[in-house]
């Protein structure tokens, strides 16, 4: 039994990569499932498709490879982080759709808890700002507005999970109600330096602790999958939210190495080991996948609409048939024309936090066109991620560390070439692409094979990790630092 299955449970689209002892991909499918917008800034999922599309991703897989669940050595369970489930635990049925990590319909709640000076508390205990972004304000409009939720909840009848302990309730067959440490952290409920769910945080929000998931390290043995999903049973090892099960990919084990995610939104995470830096610069501390009960830190700044801007011009404007065709339509034009594109759609993230900005189209002229249109889209990726790194690398220098040294890239859109090259010259140091870029996948998988002990740990991993290709900067740094200051004064222009 020599193969790893790796669950990716995204934010647009359900994957499944079984990988095989060395860390290369064996097969490959993925299935997107709606999008429900039911009010502006408002964004679900039906948890039953989550599932769904899982499932039959998993079992094409399998099929793909011509192998069975026998053949599997374990499974390593990945996930869109933030989106906040609740189902009953008799019927295992939702009480309500999957409220999504991009969700905005708390912030009035967050206001007021801002306001009310809660702030230095709950980033004192979580190491998160209060913001809507996060899971216990969505678990907490859940409980307040479906009928009965309230009190079911108070008799220990539903439970709450992100996608995570979903997934994980599925697959054991409604056995087993768990997350691991990369996950909790997300919620803004859970103390990180402790690694247990915070009481007061939990009053604050009025939160029964008896909806809660068990919490462990993120290689672990959780359970094992009931033999009606696959056939037989397989042990699940492995669990991380995507941004820390990338970070892990990355072979980012050491304080210092730094990763970004080019998926939907953007997300660089640097760790800090034992440390658990706090920002004045915007950014949030967290909980890395952890190998142990050891906590372990990084710091993370999350852009909101990253390559989901790619999907704007696709779907929104209708100036690309395929997300893939961005590149040579933002090619076939030398520059962006003086266009500069931020899409705020939902807001602004680190290290900005303006949830009250919406997006713009800056710099238009007659002689604008699609093309500069898509090229300042593509850039406005790179911007938001280099405001992140140069945040990042104060704060790291402030406590007394180095500024990021290079950037370890991965995600769907760092396979665009234009992208990266932009993203090294913003940032003035090496863009790193991988050989394998599905390293959110891989990091679960890695984290199963140590969960369940057949790794030869974090050195035998970190030797499996392989450069594609190297982005050296070519921009002047005076040049660069005048982009930048065309794109802070694009944002410091939103209303």
């Amino acid at each position: 039994m020599t193969y790893l299955l790796a669950l990716d449970q995204g934010t647009s689209s359900s994957r499944s990569i079984l990988f095989n002892a060395k860390g290369t991909i064996v097969s490959m499918a993925q299935q997107e499932f709606r999008q429900i917008f039911p009010q502006p800034g408002w964004v679900e999922h039906d948890p039953r498709e989550l599932w769904q599309s899982q499932w039959s991703t998993a079992q094409e897989v399998l099929n793909k490879a011509g192998i069975t669940a026998r053949d599997l050595a374990g499974v390593g369970i990945t996930n869109q982080r933030e989106t906040t489930i609740v189902w009953d635990r008799r019927t295992g049925e939702p009480i309500y759709n999957a409220i999504v990590w991009q969700d905005r319909r708390a912030e009035p709640v967050c206001r007021v808890l801002r306001d009310a000076g809660f702030g230095e508390q709950v980033q004192r205990t979580t190491g998160l700002v209060i913001d809507a972004y996060f899971s216990a304000t969505k678990l907490q409009w859940i409980l307040d507005s479906v009928p009965g939720a309230c009190d079911a909840a108070n008799r220990g009848e539903l439970a709450f999970g992100t996608v995570d302990s979903w997934l994980l309730w599925k697959l054991t067959g409604g056995r087993v109600h768990a997350t691991d440490v990369s996950n909790a952290a997300r919620t803004m409920l859970f103390d990180i330096h402790r690694n247990c769910w915070d009481e007061s945080l939990l009053e604050l929000f009025k939160i029964p602790e008896t909806l809660l998931p068990a919490v462990h390290p993120s290689a672990s043995h959780f359970g094992d999958t009931d033999p009606k999903i696959l056939g037989v049973s397989v042990p699940i090892g492995g669990i991380a939210g995507d941004q820390q099960s990338a970070l892990f990919g990355q072979a980012c084990f050491r304080p210092g190495l730094a990763k970004n995610t080019f998926g939907t939104g953007c997300f660089m995470l640097m760790h800090t080991g034992e440390q658990s830096l706090v920002s004045t610069n915007g950014l949030i501390t967290t909980s890395t996948a952890q190998t142990d009960r050891v906590p372990t830190f990084a710091l993370e700044g999350s852009v909101f609409v990253g390559g989901a801007v790619v999907q704007w011009l696709r779907d929104g404007l209708g100036v690309i048939d395929r997300s893939a065709d961005v590149q040579a339509l933002a090619e076939s034009v030398p520059d962006n024309g003086g266009v500069i594109v931020v899409p705020a759609f939902t807001g602004l993230g680190a290290p900005y936090w303006r949830a009250d900005a919406r997006g713009a189209i800056l710099g238009l002229t007659r002689g604008v066109t699609a093309a500069h249109i898509a090229r300042a889209a593509l850039e406005s990726i790179a911007f938001q991620s280099a405001a992140l790194l140069q945040a990042m690398s104060r704060d790291a220098v402030a406590a007394g560390g180095q500024a990021v040294q290079e950037l370890r890239v991965d995600g769907g859109a760092c396979v665009n070439d234009l992208l990266m090259q932009f993203q090294a010259d913003l940032l003035g140091i090496p863009v790193v692409r991988p050989q394998v870029i599905e390293t959110t996948a891989l990091g679960a998988a890695w984290l199963a094979a140590l969960g369940l002990g057949i790794s030869g740990g974090t050195d035998a991993l970190e030797s499996q990790w392989l450069i594609e290709r190297r982005f050296e900067p070519a921009l002047s740094r005076d040049d660069a630092s005048t982009r930048m200051a065309q794109w802070e004064r694009a944002v410091g222009q939103l209303v």
